[in-house]
């Protein structure tokens, strides 16, 4: 007899991956939520939600920085960059989440491993107040090679009409540019961060940088909230940096001029800038640099934002038509 076993697909294992993430997953729910695990769909509940609401949805990945996690043991924490990136990817709209759904694809399913980011998921969903809802985990052998796994994730949040971002008919020359710091590369660049590894001896202390998760941002611009700081716009720096990201909240007639030097970058992106001898342009585009987070706030501000230790890395300027929209002044080394 040949069964799905002998195909590579255990079904067994599947059963136990779901009773291993239980937990997990239940130490999410928030009122609103109407269903548990198991379910087809997830459920829940809009009625609270009121008028003047907007939902905001995002789909993202963690990318090769899980083949970094599967060779040191970083499942945990690639659960949480996914549910972090996410979460900042609504938050630049003002918006906060609700609820989070994944997707975890593998040649063979490891129940263990599985468990492992699912935890990472639910420690990230908790944080942000947002519940997982649900999920798929798919055994694909001969789609994936042994040992590969790849995850994903979409996340719905709420955000009032009236708090959208960017206003962009409020930001005028002379609003300033705070820096939020990342904790590392977050989830970008690690094809290149994969292959500079092959030919540098990294330590331990080098891996653990490159697999500390992602920082998620809520906490911080609520702080600022609450410290009377009114964002103009907030831009996440993920692929293609500073370069890429912060024009996405710009209006066309303003660009953003960067001084760099004002913020500390972090060591592990001092290694990989030596070791890829990319010109600051490119350095720029690859990685954050030590920027997580860009807010643009008016200039009567920024001692609340300095003070809740978050330094002035910029400001916006009048544009020119044939004008790049990111320029970057000084020297950071």
């Amino acid at each position: 007899m040949t069964g799905y076993r002998e195909a590579g697909v255990d079904i067994d294992e599947g059963n136990r991956t779901v009773r291993l993430i239980s937990e997990a997953v239940r130490s999410t729910m928030t009122p609103p939520v109407l269903s548990d695990k198991g379910a087809f769909g997830g459920l829940f509940a809009a009625d609270s939600l009121g008028p003047g609401k907007i939902l905001v949805a995002s789909t993202d990945g963690v990318g090769t920085k899980v083949e970094l996690a599967a060779r040191h043991g970083g499942w945990h924490g690639v659960g949480i960059d996914l549910v972090n990136h996410c979460t900042d990817d609504i938050l630049v709209q003002g918006a906060r989440p609700l609820f989070f759904l994944d997707y975890i694809a593998t040649a063979k399913l490891v129940p263990e491993v599985v468990a492992a980011i699912v935890g990472g998921m639910a420690q990230a969903c908790r944080t942000s107040g947002c519940a997982l809802l649900g999920g798929e985990t798919a055994e694909m052998p001969g789609v994936y090679t042994p040992g590969a796994v790849d995850i994903a994730g979409t996340i719905v949040g709420v955000v009032d009409q009236v708090d959208l971002l960017p206003r962009t008919d409020e930001m005028a020359a002379g609003d300033l540019l705070v820096g939020i710091a990342s904790s590392g590369p977050h989830t970008n660049g690690y094809s290149l961060i994969r292959k500079l590894l092959e030919t540098h001896p990294a330590d331990d202390a080098m891996i653990d940088s490159l697999l500390v998760p992602h920082r998620g941002f809520v906490g911080e611009v609520d702080r600022m909230l609450a410290a009377g700081v009114r964002p103009r716009a907030l831009a996440h720096i993920t692929g293609g940096g500073l370069f890429e990201n912060v024009p996405r909240v710009l209006p066309d007639d303003l660009r953003a001029e960067f001084e760099l030097g004002t913020w500390d970058v972090p060591p592990v992106f001092r290694t990989l800038a030596s070791w890829s001898a990319m010109p600051d342009s490119e350095l720029f585009r690859v990685w954050n640099m030590g920027i997580g987070l860009v807010v643009v706030i008016g200039a009567e501000d920024a001692d609340v934002a300095t003070g809740l230790g978050h330094p002035v890395i910029g400001r916006l300027v009048q544009r020119s038509a044939d004008g790049h929209p990111v320029v970057l002044s000084g020297n950071w080394e």
